[in-house]
């Protein structure tokens, strides 16, 4: 397996705030908030979960007067290299085809999938 920078799995919040940041870039809590559905979370909430992400080294931030724009600091590939390889080492004994054997099994895989994920490994062996 390969060697893989371990980050700590994130909550569904954080995740969902990572995701903001993922796509926005920079932003400050209100423009995180205004991302919500409502009924939208109240700042407090926003900003706590920013701070924890903070502390948890996935964001920064930048001080403008009283406000602090934050930004990510660990980008989405890496996290999902990350979590990819924790979910493949505890549920699948490190193993790929244990994986998508279980994708397969599970999901359904149509036809048409299954030939682009032969296209895949195809590409890999050449």
């Amino acid at each position: 397996m390969k060697n893989r920078k371990h980050l700590k799995e994130l909550t569904k919040a954080e995740l969902q705030i990572m995701q903001m940041l993922w796509e926005k870039g920079n932003v400050f809590v209100n423009e995180l908030v205004e991302q919500f559905p409502d009924p939208k979370p109240a700042y407090n909430t926003v900003s706590t979960i920013v701070r924890i992400l903070e502390r948890k080294g996935f964001v920064s931030h930048e001080v403008f007067g009283k406000s602090h724009r934050y930004f990510s600091t660990v980008s989405r590939e890496s996290y999902l290299n990350s979590y990819m390889g924790n979910m493949l080492s505890s549920f699948f004994s490190g193993s790929v085809s244990n994986l998508v054997s279980f994708m397969s099994k599970k999901e359904k895989i149509s036809v048409k999938e299954a030939d682009e994920i032969l296209k895949i490994i195809n590409n890999i062996k050449k």
